[in-house]
């Protein structure tokens, strides 16, 4: 009989530590996961300040602001950030760890670059604080989608569908130029990047698992950064369409 219970008794506290080795590691995850992300921002902020500070002068556009916004070059500016969103997206698996992490930071600093045209849009208080507010409501939602026990993948995918509808929204108001719907997409916008903050935050959680190893788990921090960096930019922009300030 005592042998039974000191063979639960061991049992019990292996299986104890087990669970504190995967909180452990989870957790180191995680935190590579939103430094990632946060370094990430970093980038695009400061590219996105710089780069306004040297496109306008003087009340007007510099040469540099002539060619990244005027110029047929602000095409590759537009669009140099989706295509290397597809890229890594696609050839993550067989990058190496420092090259998908250096194609993330030369994502952000690209998106910084088609980001910059929003200082000379709105206020400078504006802009800080429409980014203040989207950090608080990005924390809480993704603190949310972490803890939670509730399992949200049938509300993924119907952000997936609403986010898919935004998309043709946005592409027919390109034309019809309705204030209107131009205020629903702003709104509808926020709700779906909200959710879908919770909700990748818990896919993300999701794909760790202890076992893999250095290069795996690397790919995989980097992927959730750019999820997650995805979602709160997105949200601050939406957001900042109801909270800026014009110049």
């Amino acid at each position: 009989m005592a042998d039974l219970r000191n063979y639960q008794t061991r049992t019990a506290n292996t299986g104890a530590q087990a669970g504190a080795a995967i909180d452990e590691g989870l957790r180191a995850y995680m935190l590579r996961v939103y430094n990632l992300m946060a370094f990430g921002l970093a980038i695009t902020g400061l590219v996105a300040y710089f780069a306004s500070q040297a496109a306008f002068a003087d009340g007007q556009l510099t040469a540099f602001g002539q060619a990244i916004y005027v110029s047929p070059l602000k095409w590759v500016v537009m669009l140099a950030p989706l295509a290397l969103v597809f890229f890594l997206s696609f050839r993550i698996h067989t990058m190496s760890v420092s090259a998908a992490q250096a194609t993330f930071w030369v994502y952000a600093g690209l998106m910084g670059l088609s980001l910059s045209s929003i200082f000379l849009i709105y206020t400078g208080a504006s802009i800080a604080q429409t980014f203040f507010v989207s950090a608080a409501a990005f924390g809480a939602l993704s603190l949310f989608g972490y803890t939670t026990k509730r399992d949200l993948s049938a509300m993924g995918s119907f952000l997936v569908m609403g986010l898919f509808g935004l998309i043709i929204a946005s592409l027919v108001n390109l034309f019809l130029q309705s204030s209107a719907l131009d205020f629903a997409i702003s709104a509808i916008g926020v709700l779906v990047f909200a959710g879908l903050t919770a909700w990748d935050t818990q896919k993300i959680k999701e794909m760790y698992f202890e076992a893999d190893d250095v290069a795996v788990a690397g790919r995989k921090a980097i992927m959730g950064a750019l999820t997650l960096y995805l979602d709160f930019i997105n949200l601050f922009l939406f957001l900042l369409r109801f909270l800026g300030n014009r110049e």
